[in-house]
């Protein structure tokens, strides 16, 4: 009996200790200062369902004390919210404000820091996102993965991996991947090297397709599923790398040609749609109604014929400027019409890649360069957003950095974008969300909230081409490996009408 009671006073000691958390200090100096936190989340705008926004004070101090409130409703932590706790606060929120108090202690002495706000927004995100997590050195790519993660908690799992078809000598690179519609039962991924292949999976159908056929440059990259159709189109590239030295630019990608093909999923068959040898086309990018297909070209003409076509590109490359095009579509017959220039980056001695059209069909958000479109790598990339109704464009100054923004999307409801960004060390592209507003005006971007808050600074992997997705992918990575292991099914080529 003596043992069972002492049991229960050390269990009933447990529970007191878990219970009992930080306590707000009553006695502290006052600093009109905000607090130096990571990540930066002051000010910002975010979602009602996004996950707990945890942070830690980048200073020195022996401890840190967070208080997160809505009137009389609070959290009190060392700045990592219970989950249930954060989503209750956040609701109550909803359209308004949480107050954030930080305090720091040095020894014996408290610190009290300039509250600040994170305002939540009643418009919700979609719940996952994808990426790949690539290192960001050429050499080691091959540790690569496709991920998925649950933006309304932590939770991350992996898509498919790179290793379960390759490995050393017989290795596999992944990439491309991508969604219909934000629909996760409905995506596409490349495979190249080893068991290559472009991988499709749409409603339970799942199946290695061949894309390479001589009447086309390559198999195709850069997808852009129709919203609608069984429909996809693809760039296709001969592409080349420089790696630089001096240059903080470290790697240049650039194409020698490239065009524009659709692939009929279900009939497996490829057409040529641009294929100019003085064009360079890339990026193709269909508006919501999918009656128009935006894409990105670069005009060159050869003027050393003592070079071969591709030294002469190597040599030149800083001379390519992509502006942005679009061309109508008829979904029932599946006839494009001429070319008509959208945005014309080149008369300002620009480069202007990746357009995404907002699901409104109102906003263009595309990435500014000084040259080429593998903006991923330059330092000088920016995003810009222009009004299609009116034709006007702007740099996307409320989202931009002194560093790399790069690949974007929507969010389905047209509220929110996501977006790679090397701002907090120059080295690794991080995620970015901001809100987005009817007049095109956006919030602070805030970074995707980790469970660690200082995970992302400790993290050796980049977050490459963030997506939005209305659920989780539930083909396990095993599934796609066995796919990748079999037959693929050979394109045909169709003469374009």
């Amino acid at each position: 009996m003596k043992r069972l009671t002492t049991y229960f006073l050390h269990l009933a000691s447990v529970i007191l200790l878990v219970a009992c958390g930080p306590s707000v200090p009553t006695e502290y100096t006052q600093s009109d200062q905000l607090p130096s936190i990571y990540p930066d989340y002051a000010q910002v705008t975010v979602p009602v369902n996004i996950a707990p926004l945890s942070f830690e004070y980048d200073g020195q101090a022996d401890e840190m004390v967070a208080r997160y409130a809505v009137g009389s409703d609070e959290i009190v932590c060392d700045g990592k919210p219970d989950i249930d706790a954060w989503h209750a606060l956040a609701e109550k929120a909803k359209g308004n404000a949480i107050t954030v108090d930080v305090y720091t202690r040095n020894g014996d002495q408290w610190t009290h820091f300039k509250p600040f706000n994170i305002y939540v927004s009643p418009d919700p995100i979609d719940p996952y996102i994808s990426y790949r997590l690539i290192a960001p050195s050429y050499i080691s790519y091959e540790t690569l993965t496709i991920n998925q993660r649950c933006l309304e908690n932590y939770d991350e799992s992996v898509i498919y991996d790179n290793f379960l078809c390759g490995f050393e000598k017989d290795g596999q690179c992944i990439n491309c991947h991508h969604f219909q519609q934000y629909n996760p039962q409905r995506l596409q991924f490349h495979a190249r090297q080893n068991m290559g292949g472009t991988v499709i999976a749409y409603d339970g159908r799942t199946k290695k397709v061949n894309m390479l056929n001589d009447s086309i440059l390559s198999a195709g990259v850069y997808p852009a599923w129709h919203p609608t159709l069984n429909y996809i189109v693809y760039a296709t590239d001969k592409t080349l790398q420089n790696f630089h030295t001096m240059n903080p630019n470290k790697v240049e990608v650039y194409d020698e040609a490239s065009d524009i093909i659709a692939y009929d999923v279900e009939n497996d068959n490829v057409t040529n749609i641009e294929n100019s040898d003085t064009e360079f086309e890339v990026f193709p990018a269909w508006s919501p109604d999918g009656k128009m297909l935006y894409y990105c070209s670069a005009h060159f003409e050869r003027q050393d014929t003592t070079r071969t076509r591709s030294q002469e590109v190597q040599n030149r490359y800083r001379e390519l400027k992509y502006s942005i095009y679009r061309k109508t579509f008829n979904p029932d017959t599946r006839e494009f019409g001429p070319r008509e220039l959208v945005f014309d980056a080149a008369a300002i001695d620009s480069s202007a890649t990746f357009p995404r059209i907002s699901p409104d069909g109102r906003y263009l958000l595309f990435t500014m360069g000084h040259y080429g479109y593998f903006h991923i790598w330059h330092h000088e990339a920016d995003l810009w957003i222009m009004d299609l109704a009116s034709g006007t464009a702007r740099p996307f100054t409320e989202v931009n950095s002194p560093d790399t923004e790069s690949y974007h999307s929507w969010s389905s409801n047209g509220k929110w974008i996501i977006f790679s960004s090397r701002r907090n060390d120059g080295v690794f592209t991080r995620p970015y969300m901001a809100h987005v507003d009817n007049n095109g005006h956006a919030s602070k971007p805030f970074e995707l909230p980790s469970e660690d808050p200082d995970y992302h600074r400790q993290f050796m992997r980049c977050y490459n081409i963030p997506e939005f997705m209305k659920g989780p992918v539930t083909i396990t990575p095993q599934e796609f490996a066995d796919i990748l292991k079999g037959d693929a099914v050979n394109v045909k080529y169709v003469k374009n009408k």
